[in-house]
């Protein structure tokens, strides 16, 4: 990671980075990245991960910052080559990669997740009986198994946990958004 920051720093933007598309958290991790190194990439915005990836693995881009599950197959059939991971723990199907937060990036976590939501409304009774269930399936160990080989890891929320979980989550990337003024495209 070292070497990567000092090449990135010593060629400010002769290095080209791809994202599954503009405002997308892989273009968003690395804006957070770009700001705590304070160096600049060339941002290279694509229509999903998949061309990102085979751009990447062409060396028509330089780095990127996808989610682990879209990288696993990349990772293992050596065409790309992990350097850090942005979550705050060492995931467990590459206890050898660093965390971005090892790395001297103190406190850096950004990582994709998944939530099921329902129409504004929703009576709460079905509200909570979803939940619930949910909940079951989610703490069920051949389903969390299935999961983990895919570098998923469920997170049991209440309704309310995950509303405030959504609505920081906004606000942070919201904030970045607007310090490093990216606009979505339209």
């Amino acid at each position: 990671m070292r070497e990567f920051i000092e090449y990135v720093k010593k060629n400010p933007g002769r290095v080209s980075y791809g994202s599954a598309g503009q405002g997308s958290l892989t273009h968003l991790t690395m804006e957070l990245f770009k700001q705590q190194i304070d160096s600049f990439m060339v941002h290279i915005p694509y229509r999903g991960i998949a061309p990102a990836f085979t751009d990447l693995i062409g060396g028509q881009t330089q780095a990127m910052f996808p989610g682990l599950a879209a990288a696993i197959p990349h990772i293992r059939s050596g065409r790309v080559r992990p350097l850090a991971v942005t979550g705050l723990t060492r995931h467990p199907q590459f206890k050898d990669l660093p965390t971005l937060d090892e790395s001297g990036f103190k406190g850096f976590d950004a990582q994709q997740w998944y939530g099921v939501v329902g129409p504004a409304g929703m009576p709460a009774p079905i509200v909570k009986q979803l939940n619930e269930t949910l909940a079951t399936v989610l703490r069920a160990p051949d389903l969390r198994e299935k999961l983990a080989v895919e570098a998923i890891e469920p997170i049991v929320m209440s309704p309310e946990e995950f509303s405030a979980f959504i609505k920081t989550d906004i606000a942070r990337w919201t904030k970045l958004a607007k310090e490093r003024k990216i606009a979505l495209d339209s």
